[in-house]
């Protein structure tokens, strides 16, 4: 029981990581969607705000791009389930031997690159313009012509994998049927295996303007002067983003989830009407009153969806008459405020910053010492200013002369008349 229990919680853990890792990113870029700050964050939240809707809105560039995206998605859709509807035919009626090789290279084109699939039709394509003779405005280089053929040589092998799988539970016993009550084989395929196919092409409709609407590598050569969405949002991306992006990003959430709950609801309500049915009597059934479950009865998937759609209505009507400007101006007053505060913050540490630096340099430096005020110099004054710069005349003049004074101390022997001579006649 213990070990049960252990498994089943482990279970829970595990689907609630998987979900967050799968839809985290799309909740917090649709929180971003609602946040006033110009570069798309979650946190810190400042103002809740709409006006990024209307700049999603006003942006010829992304509203060009929807379009573009549109029309390529219609041709793409047209072409590819054609062509796959045509190959699913043709993989169930060919020689069994060849089944394979034909689906192998049916399926080719899905594990080529999207860039090569778009450089090789962009060449291709301009090797036969040119060898018409057309020029180079026809409609061979025409940028919706071109992605609608680029993208369904691979959108056509998806289409056709759908396809194929709703056609092997087909009763070929129903074509042979028609064809014996005199019906044609355009009519047997109109009247019996079309009807037949019908949520299988539906499919293969939804799954190829997806996988359009999305496709980057393989427009990115050739959409010319038609610029996708998704080309237009790579060429945003590179000079910064705002949440107008997450605005789209939003809107496409919310189709997906609303077009999701709609499918479902849908099948539910058939599943409820057959059971209804089968449970009715011949009388009801032949009277046509037999009781019908209503819309939202025993169907979560429409209760889900009314829900959201009053939320929707309800958020709408909110943003057509709620305004952030107050609180836009409040918090740029905050961040005012904070900033000068800081920048306060940021002098008195620098002013500190100089006072340390100025004490422990005046630490650090030596002591300057006093000039010497007497003849203290050790050489008797010998190397005194005075005496190099025969400062002492004066002082000499003074003094008695050295002839006059015996005073020398060695009997006047180094006196000059001594030395010259004048002295010999004594």
């Amino acid at each position: 029981m213990k070990s049960f229990s252990l498994i089943r919680a482990s279970l829970w853990i595990y689907l609630a990581i998987f979900f967050a890792y799968l839809l985290g990113p799309l909740v917090i870029m649709s929180v971003t969607a609602f946040n006033s700050p110009e570069f798309p964050r979650a946190t810190p939240w400042e103002c809740l705000t709409f006006e990024w809707f209307s700049a999603l809105f006003q942006d010829e560039r992304i509203l060009n791009g929807i379009k573009n995206s549109i029309l390529v998605g219609a041709g793409t859709v047209v072409l590819s389930v054609a062509m796959g509807l045509a190959g699913a035919l043709m993989l169930t009626q060919i020689w069994p031997k060849l089944r394979a090789t034909y689906y192998t290279i049916i399926i080719a084109p899905i594990l080529i690159p999207g860039v090569v699939i778009g450089i090789s039709t962009l060449v291709f394509w301009d090797r036969i313009n040119r060898m018409v003779g057309l020029g180079a405005d026809s409609f061979l280089s025409n940028g919706l012509f071109l992605t609608v053929i680029g993208q369904s040589t691979f959108i056509a092998s998806y289409c056709m994998l759908v396809l194929v799988a709703r056609l092997q539970r087909y009763d070929t016993a129903l074509t042979e049927a028609a064809l014996d009550l005199g019906a044609t084989h355009a009519q047997a395929f109109r009247k019996v295996l079309l009807p037949f196919m019908k949520p299988a092409i539906a499919s293969a409709a939804v799954l190829a303007f997806l996988a359009s609407f999305e496709n980057y590598n393989t427009t990115t050569f050739t959409f010319g002067e038609y610029p996708t969405l998704t080309i237009e949002l790579a060429q945003k991306v590179r000079y910064g983003i705002t949440p107008a992006i997450s605005a789209l990003a939003f809107i496409i959430v919310v189709l997906t989830v609303f077009a999701a709950l709609f499918n479902e609801a849908n099948i539910r309500r058939k599943d409820l009407v057959a059971a209804a049915r089968k449970d009715a009597t011949v009388e009801e059934l032949e009277s046509g009153k037999f009781r019908v479950p209503g819309f939202l009865s025993s169907n979560w998937a429409a209760v889900v969806l009314v829900v959201l759609a009053c939320a929707t209505v309800v958020v709408v009507g909110t943003a057509t008459v709620y305004s952030p400007a107050q609180c836009i101006a409040d918090v740029q007053e905050q961040k005012r405020i904070e900033t000068e505060l800081r920048i306060q913050e940021l002098r008195q540490r620098r002013a500190e910053e100089a006072a340390r630096k100025a004490a422990e340099e005046a630490e650090t430096a030596p002591k300057p010492q006093a000039a010497p005020s007497g003849n203290n110099s050790g050489f008797g004054g010998v190397f005194s200013p005075n005496a190099l710069t025969g400062g002492g005349e004066e002082e000499e003049s003074k003094a008695p002369a050295a002839e006059d004074s015996n005073n020398s101390g060695f009997g006047n022997v180094f006196a000059p008349s001594t030395l010259s001579g004048e002295g010999s006649g004594d």
